[in-house]
């Protein structure tokens, strides 16, 4: 019953709450990206949701748009920025996401919407996940998020999805609240950015370089369908 009839009506009352009384915090933080940052304030990209549509995340900017010699984007750890480090330990970060929440295309809490180069990778049994709205946060962000491996927060998303309860649900978002208050697990130990799966694969010797260069070439056709580009 609160899985069909009451999730969707509880998110889109909740994140418009939400979006209301954190206004001023939206209007401090859009300065100060639009000021460190520069533009764009609002980094958009295209995740896989539900039923693996694909849709438009948004998120407060946090890395710079540096670029080498050859006119490609430095790696994650030179582009983020100390400003950016702190969004992101705040989960400051993510606010924007509640637009996404009001329009639909996410839940407050779900499996984390991860990219379309990590969902290519994934398993037809992991990839049951996106048959729910993808969440701000879920039961893998409560339990290590970042800091634990792949397959852990894999298997998280598919326990949650197996027993979405008004009960479970309300469990995860006061641990989740726990946690952005104690800045826990924001990154993975040694890396300012998640590793992608597939990265986590060839490293861990899970699948080789040529069934690694397929998938990412085919996440690439995927998001140039879209209109977006990696």
């Amino acid at each position: 019953m609160y899985k069909k009839y009451f999730k969707r009506p509880l998110d889109f009352i909740l994140s418009l709450l939400a979006i209301i009384i954190l206004s001023p915090i939206f209007l401090v933080v859009a300065v100060l990206v639009r000021v460190k940052l520069g533009k764009p304030v609002i980094f958009k990209q295209k995740r896989p949701g539900l039923n693996e549509k694909i849709f438009t995340l948004y998120k407060f900017r946090t890395m710079t748009d540096e670029r080498d010699d050859n006119g490609n984007l430095l790696p994650d750890s030179d582009r983020l920025t100390r400003f950016g480090k702190i969004l992101r330990s705040t989960s400051l970060d993510e606010l924007p996401e509640l637009f996404n929440i009001l329009k639909g295309d996410m839940s407050i809490v779900g499996p984390r919407p991860q990219l379309v180069r990590d969902m290519v990778f994934m398993t037809s049994e992991y990839r049951k996940r996106h048959s729910v709205l993808p969440g701000l946060t879920g039961l893998a962000q409560i339990n290590g998020r970042n800091n634990i491996s792949w397959d852990e927060k894999l298997t998280l998303d598919l326990k949650y999805i197996s027993n979405i309860t008004f009960i479970n649900d309300l469990k995860i978002i006061l641990i989740t609240l726990l946690r952005v208050v104690m800045r826990e697990n924001i990154t993975a130990d040694g890396m300012d950015t998640a590793e992608d799966y597939g990265d986590y694969l060839l490293r861990t010797g899970k699948i080789d370089e040529i069934n690694y260069k397929e998938k990412i070439m085919f996440s690439k056709k995927i998001l140039e369908e879209k209109g977006d580009k990696m």
